[in-house]
């Protein structure tokens, strides 16, 4: 038939084995693969056109894609029973490009995630000559095959062959065929031909067994799924034989082939080969790939105030993604239930927000021993935590290693990875808030000294008769530059009526507070003002001190009262330090929290290290 239509042949290739069971089906494909690659070295084509689901058309499709040769299929898409359902899924996972005949065969190779732009819905290329067929001379063609002797074995063995009304034949040429098809009486068997193509001429079908189950069909199919006995085949064959039903186009319109030549004209052969699937969106697998395990490595912080008990999930980048605040009990067993409570919580919620939780970091006022985790001896502000130790019921509660030091300390290890300090040597943090405190790194590394009590920055004294100090003391930086300091100053100036000025105004209930001082003075109160230029005074030889010890390159002021003494302290450095150190840095820290950065980074700063 390629003959009779005049095409060029350039390789006749003998692949099929004689027999007809699975063994021989599998030895043809084997034949075919190995006959193959030299055929396609020899044409090299452009683009190689594979067409249904026969396990040929596989053997032609996995040669071609192996060796890089675009492939469009014919009849993809499609469902049907036996093993023709596999090759043909098989072949369009193969395929650069389909036709498909029916819009659900589309939307079938949609859902096998083809690349839509890839796909042609053309209709089947036999309903072209199908739907023109039905007005030819019929009568010849039926009477030459009703001459015919050759019969397949089962009717030769049952005898048929003798019976005038049965003619058994292997091959008929397509136009011949169609013709006997569309004036047929009945069609019986298992062929896709008569769910599909008998279609076109309403020809009444029998469709035996399960192999077409699926497939989509006119209203001139009835199925017989189970035809074990003759009687379910005879009943059918009442119910069919003679009818005529209206054409089906279920399968095309008789246009498939110019809009398949469109198609083939309209492929780029320079763009790229590689096959892509549109895979529905789907959450990518990326846990092991270390971009984002470093990106979702994270730390819970914990930052023990005087006030408040606070906790956040902070990422390796110092961005904190969830934070929790609570009053800070009064208790040690209230306390250390309420921050177990609220870690848990943290933690689970941490696998919500794609964060991998490293350890436990915890901030926390007073003296720390940071290799054992303990809190040696707390501040005022937190009672009752003397030589508590942190570490075991948190990290036995968690199941995560903890790690505990001094508010001073963490706010220098904030500063050393998310602030002014990242790569600075030798460095100096001073907190100024409600007392003074700090963190001393000297050679990339933070001092804690040999009893844990280095960098307690706010008790270097600056005066020996200065007013008294929490600590017992007299003269500390604390006592004239804390919070706590400009507090008791105000209420001595609010109980003496001289707080106030004009612009300001106090509610009755209303607590003094070092802010009220900071407003007087900055709307002419020249005792506030005074109070202040003191604390910047004495806060500024306390780093002068720092200078003269430590010689830091940098010093960093933390804290709310931060932007109110940088400038003192910088005339102070330039009256009273030596010429030597007067080159320091003294910057206002840019961290919103210094307290939960600090905690955060004791993990992600030593996790691998692991130091407890």
């Amino acid at each position: 038939m390629i003959e009779q239509d005049d095409f060029d042949i350039h390789t006749r290739l003998h692949t099929i084995v004689r027999g007809e069971d699975e063994a021989a089906m599998v030895e043809s494909v084997g034949l075919a693969l190995v006959k193959l690659p030299d055929v396609l070295n020899r044409l090299k084509p452009d683009i190689m056109i594979v067409h249904g689901d026969r396990f040929d058309a596989l053997a032609l499709a996995t040669s071609a894609a192996l060796m890089n040769i675009r492939i469009l299929h014919i009849e993809g898409g499609e469902v049907s029973g036996t093993i023709d359902d596999s090759i043909r899924h098989a072949i369009t996972k193969l395929a650069h490009y389909h036709v498909c005949c029916t819009r659900s065969a589309e939307q079938h190779l949609i859902a096998m995630c083809e690349d839509h732009d890839r796909i042609l819905l053309a209709g089947c290329p036999s309903y072209d000559k199908l739907l023109s067929a039905r007005n030819k001379d019929y009568m010849s063609i039926i009477r030459m095959w009703l001459g015919s002797k050759e019969m397949v074995r089962v009717m030769r063995k049952k005898g048929i062959e003798h019976h005038p009304n049965f003619r058994a034949v292997k091959h008929v040429p397509f136009d011949q065929f169609i013709q006997l098809v569309a004036h047929a009486g009945c069609m019986i068997g298992n062929s896709s031909c008569g769910v599909r193509e008998v279609g076109a001429f309403g020809t009444p079908v029998i469709n035996l067994g399960t192999r077409q189950t699926g497939r989509e069909t006119g209203e001139n199919v009835l199925h017989v799924r189970d035809a074990d006995t003759q009687d379910k085949i005879l009943h059918a064959l009442h119910l069919q034989f003679g009818k005529q039903y209206p054409c089906s186009k279920i399968y095309g319109d008789g246009n498939a082939v110019p809009r398949i030549l469109k198609f083939l004209k309209s492929i780029d052969l320079k763009e790229p080969l590689q096959k892509k699937f549109c895979f529905p969106p789907v959450k990518d697998s990326i846990s092991q790939d270390i971009d984002h395990i470093l990106e979702t490595q994270s730390a819970l912080a914990v930052d023990l105030g005087g006030t408040n008990l606070r906790v956040a999930i902070v990422s390796m980048k110092g961005e904190i993604v969830k934070k929790y605040t609570q009053l800070n009990p009064k208790t040690y067993e209230d306390r250390l239930e309420l921050i177990l409570k609220m870690c848990i919580e943290a933690a689970s919620e941490a696998v919500n927000v794609n964060c991998r939780i490293l350890g436990v970091g915890i901030s926390t006022g007073g003296r720390v021993n940071p290799r054992e985790g303990i809190v040696l001896h707390s501040t005022k502000l937190i009672q009752e935590w003397s030589s508590v130790d942190l570490r075991t019921p948190i990290s036995d509660a968690l199941h995560l290693p903890v790690w505990v030091d001094n508010d001073g300390n963490c706010a220098a290890l904030a500063e050393r990875k998310f602030g002014h300090g990242k790569g600075i040597e030798n460095f100096v943090t001073l907190i100024t808030g409600t007392g003074i405190g700090g963190g001393i790194v000297h050679q990339h590394e933070l001092i804690h000294g040999s009893s844990f009590c280095a960098a307690e920055l706010g008790h270097i004294v600056v005066s020996l008769d200065g007013p008294e100090c929490l600590c017992g003391s007299q003269g500390c930086i604390e006592a004239y530059a804390s919070g706590i300091a400009l507090q008791r100053e105000a209420k001595k100036l609010h109980d003496e009526d001289l707080l106030l000025v004009e612009g300001m105004s106090m509610k009755k209930e209303e607590v003094v507070s070092a802010a009220h001082l900071i407003q007087a003075a900055k709307l002419g109160n020249t005792k506030a003002d005074s109070i202040l230029r003191t604390a910047g005074t004495a806060l500024g030889l306390g780093v002068v001190n720092i200078l003269h010890t430590m010689n830091p390159s940098l010093v960093i002021l933390s804290g709310v009262l931060a932007s109110h003494y940088v400038n003192a302290v910088k005339d102070v450095i330039n009256q009273q330090a030596l010429s030597s150190v007067k080159t320091v840095d003294v910057v206002v820290s840019n961290l919103a929290d210094p307290a939960l950065l600090g905690a955060a980074s004791l993990v992600l700063d030593y996790t691998t290290r692991r130091i407890y």
